[in-house]
């Protein structure tokens, strides 16, 4: 897999990953519209590091747009394809649930006829932990039943897949859906709660704490992400002979299709994350606690056996550490 697209290349798993392709000599052809759903510049931070590197080309333009992503796919003939793009966020999904739409329902056909018209080999493309929705037996497992999303974000990542298997059923693509569990890192989505709980710490506000402050995360540190992902590119998805429609088994397929998790297979209580963040800092946060917001779970926690025993895999990283570097890469980039 030599040429691949990322689509989100400029936002934080889509830079990260870029990096890392890029440093492995492949060619990379970056999606992304640079849209204001959080501060572009800190895109156009992550994009101008990219685009100098050798190999590494931008395509400014939005995934839904019907003429435009085909005409990519034709004059670059990639051999696979990343899809990262998508509006994120579960509780803004709650705001502007049209955005979701059009970015990971309708941006994701548009990647999908380009994959099934251009002859790509192999398309990865990022699900969440979100699609596991009301369910409760936990660790969560890809061979669960995840037919109950509680938000419209999860909702459209569980399209994702439905949508994913039927290209796999009818045109043999192959695909892989990864359900990424609570990515954070340097360089890092401003909206989420390690950038949120950062500057206001530093800035002596409160921050808000949902769920009264009991909430557990499988906290995942990106380059655990990103070396999941590197090494599913490679790994092409295999029809399962053992499937069966009497007792179909959700994580896979009698076609080439297939769905991972992706996580620290440990839940941690976000207090500890706090508490861990607040050494970091060298700061006490004054906490300000919420009850649970609409869309939100109280937990997440992932199986990744088949990651390990198909990928062979298993994200390790600390929140220690990965909060450690996080706080490192903010204080150098604010100059705080």
């Amino acid at each position: 897999m030599q040429k691949i697209l990322i689509t989100g290349a400029a936002g934080f798993i889509g830079f990260h990953l870029a990096q890392r392709l890029l440093a492995a000599g492949r060619q990379v052809v970056g999606l992304d519209n640079l849209n204001d759903y959080y501060d572009p510049r800190l895109k156009e931070a992550r994009l101008s590091r990219l685009t100098p590197q050798p190999g590494f080309t931008h395509a400014n333009l939005d995934l839904a747009d019907r003429a435009a992503v085909p005409e990519l796919f034709e004059r670059h003939r990639f051999d696979a394809v990343v899809n990262l793009a998508a509006q994120a966020g579960v509780r803004y999904s709650l705001i502007n649930p049209h955005s979701y739409v059009d970015t990971n329902l309708v941006g994701f056909v548009n990647v999908l006829e380009g994959c099934r018209h251009a002859g790509v080999k192999h398309l990865v493309y990022a699900s969440s932990s979100s699609v596991y929705g009301a369910n409760t037996n936990m660790p969560f497992s890809v061979h669960d039943n995840v037919d109950h999303p509680v938000s419209l974000y999860a909702a459209s990542k569980k399209a994702n897949e439905l949508m994913a298997h039927t290209y796999s059923h009818l045109f043999g693509l192959n695909t892989t859906g990864l359900r990424f569990f609570t990515v954070y890192g340097p360089w890092g989505r401003p909206d989420m709660a390690l950038f949120l709980f950062t500057k206001a710490i530093l800035e002596d506000r409160p921050i808000d704490v949902f769920n009264n402050g009991n909430m557990e995360r499988d906290f995942t540190y990106i380059d655990d992400i990103v070396e999941g992902v590197c090494r599913v590119i490679d790994h092409l998805p295999q029809p399962d002979a053992a499937w069966s429609g009497d007792n179909p088994d959700p994580a896979t397929s009698y076609c080439p299709w297939r769905v991972y998790n992706i996580g620290n297979n440990h839940k941690e209580k976000l207090l500890r994350y706090i508490e861990v963040l607040e050494e970091c800092l060298g700061r006490k946060a004054r906490k300000n606690f919420l009850p649970l917001q609409p869309g939100d779970v109280p937990a997440t926690y992932a199986s990744v056996d088949d990651l390990v025993r198909e990928i062979g895999f298993k994200p390790a990283t600390t929140i220690e550490e990965g909060i450690k570097r996080f706080v490192e890469w903010y204080r150098g980039y604010y100059g705080v």
